[in-house]
This record gives structure tokens, C-alpha cells and sequence, in this order.
């Protein structure tokens, strides 16, 4: 019997590779000089779509193909697929949940302690001298105690705001409605009021058109000169724009992001900008969790092919 054909947009970790190799014919359209003629060849012939958030699936590269079935996301990130496209078809779409929600929340907070503390400055005043040449480092600014603001708490944003309880911080959030496994943290529907009432603004939403540049000028003037933003969700949540205005003119203290429109070429004025934190996307990078990505991308796409339910779907 034949394997399923799996057009596959992107590389995986080696792990990953093999056992995908193995259980699928798998059509790698990343190492097509002319991807316009390899999907033209084996568009016709894929099933299935593997692919990573950040990648998706674009109504062209669906479009070519005509028997595809499901898209399977490595990432908890859907919006670079083209949910219109895939919903005119009845292609079901998965992403990878929950198997990553520990880690991003983990890095979060790790991003805030580390810009609050000085933790890189502090290296680098060691190693350069400074410590021994002039004396200790500036002060920097505490954590615990503090207002700490939510952007969306689904998954990602109830784990990072449940480490912050841990810090002894007040907790208030913004979604599309109260939700009710958050009943000890404050609803703040205004997203401005939200900035205003913190010291720290994790986002955590997910990336749609209306959240397309939530975080604005208002809501970065809001947070004021001694807020913290911290980014781990998508780079289009954020307008850039504004948020490099905020922080060279110093309306916005800091901040601390692992996304950037267009990474990993970022725009350059934010290597010069002062009091900023700078990741390369990496919130979720734990050989753990991405081994479980990696294991759920391949459990949906043989649920899909042997019948069973998917677990992870987001269409």
C-alpha cells in the first residue's frame, strides 16, 4: 500500500525527519530551487501539508493542490495558513498545543527577570571590566509585588500568569470575555486600561486580523516610562513602528520580544534602540517540547489517514 503524500514546507530538527520519512512519502518543498514548478509536478499528488507556524500555508500553494486533505502545523501559531482557503475546501487544519504552553511561559518570565535585573548588562559589566574599573552596576528594578498585565489568556497566558502568582504579583488580564478558570485575576477589557494598570504586558494573543497592532502608541504610552512590554506571541501584535518610537523617545521604559516582522531580519533600529531585550524566537526552543511538536505534527497526520479523530484540531 502506498504512503500518503506530504508536501513538506520547512526542515524539522533530525528527529523529526526520520520517522516522518517513514511514514509518509514525503515531498520536500523547501529544497526546491523552482518551487513554482515542483508544485506544479507534485501538488496534483499531496494529501497532506506539513508545515511550521511561522511557514503556513498560503492559498497558492494550496490551491495546487487539488487533493489535499489536512494541514498540520509545528507550532501553536495557525495564522500564516489560509484558514478561508482551507475552509472553502473542507481541509482540516492542526497545530500543536498545550506541549508547548510551559515552555513559552517559561521564557516570558525568564525575559522580564532578565531586562529587570540587568542580568545581560550585568554579564557584560563583568567581563568588560566595568565591575572592577567602576564599581557595581546601576541599580535595577524589582519584580515581585509588582502589576502584571495579560494580553490574551488562553493556554500560553494562564501559564505564564500562574508563575506570576508565584512572585506574589497583582494579575490582571484582557480577552474577548472573563474567563472562568481566572476567577482571582482582574478582567480588563480595554486593552489600553490593561497597559495603564501595569507594570509588566506580556502578550500572549493569538495573531489574527483583529489583533493586527493591538499593542498601538496609546497602549504603549499607557504602560508609560516605566513599563515593560514582553512579546511571545506573534510579531503582527505589535506595531513596530510605534513601539521603536516609544522606546527611543522614552514614552515606554522597555522591553523584552522573541518575534519580529520579517525575522530573522529584523528591522535594524531595533539592535540601536536603548532597553530592549532582543531573542531569536525561541520561547518554545527545548529539545523537549520540540520533540512533542514534532510527535503531535505526525499523531495528526496519522489520525487523518487511519480515520480516527484529530487531537489537535483548529478547523
Amino acid at each position: 500500500m502506498s504512503k500518503p503524500v506530504v508536501l513538506q514546507m520547512g526542515g524539522y530538527p533530525a528527529w523529526d525527519e526520520k520517522p516522518l520519512n517513514e511514514a509518509f512519502d514525503i515531498r520536500r518543498y523547501f529544497d526546491a530551487e523552482d518551487k513554482a514548478a515542483y508544485l506544479s509536478e507534485h501538488g496534483p499528488s499531496v494529501r497532506a501539508i506539513a508545515t511550521r507556524g511561522e511557514l503556513g500555508a498560503s492559498r497558492d500553494v494550496i490551491s495546487a493542490c487539488p487533493q489535499l486533505e489536512l494541514v498540520s502545523v509545528y507550532g501553536v501559531g495557525y495564522d500564516a495558513v489560509d484558514l478561508d482557503a482551507c475552509s472553502e475546501r473542507g481541509i482540516r487544519v492542526t497545530n500543536t498545543p498545550d506541549v508547548l504552553s510551559g515552555d513559552v511561559a517559561d521564557f516570558a518570565v525568564t525575559m522580564m527577570l532578565a531586562q529587570s535585573r540587568g542580568v545581560v548588562a550585568g554579564d557584560a559589566w563583568v567581563r568588560n571590566g566595568q565591575w572592577a574599573g567602576q564599581g557595581a552596576l546601576p541599580l535595577q528594578r524589582r519584580v515581585f509585588g509588582r502589576r502584571a498585565g495579560i494580553l490574551g489568556l488562553g493556554r500560553i497566558g494562564f501559564e505564564i500568569a500562574k508563575r506570576l502568582a508565584g512572585f506574589g504579583m497583582q494579575i490582571s488580564y484582557s480577552d474577548v470575555a472573563p474567563k472562568v478558570y481566572a476567577p482571582d485575576w482582574a478582567f480588563v477589557e480595554d486593552v489600553e486600561l490593561l497597559a495603564r494598570e501595569s507594570d509588566f504586558l506580556f502578550v500572549a494573543a493569538a495573531a489574527s486580523e483583529e489583533t493586527r497592532h493591538i499593542v498601538n502608541a496609546p497602549v504603549l504610552e499607557s504602560l508609560g516610562p516605566d513599563g515593560m512590554l514582553i512579546n511571545v506571541s506573534r510579531a503582527s501584535n505589535v506595531d513596530e513602528e510605534a513601539l521603536l518610537a516609544a522606546l527611543s523617545d522614552g514614552t515606554l521604559g522597555s522591553a523584552a520580544l522573541d518575534v519580529f516582522e520579517g525575522e530573522p531580519r529584523l528591522d535594524e533600529r531595533f539592535c540601536n534602540v536603548p532597553n530592549i531585550l532582543l531573542q531569536p524566537h525561541q520561547a518554545s526552543g527545548t529539545v523537549e517540547t520540540r520533540k512533542a511538536m514534532g510527535e503531535l505534527v505526525r499523531a495528526n497526520l496519522a489520525a487523518h489517514f487511519q480515520g480516527a479523530p484529530l487531537l489537535t484540531p483548529v478547523i
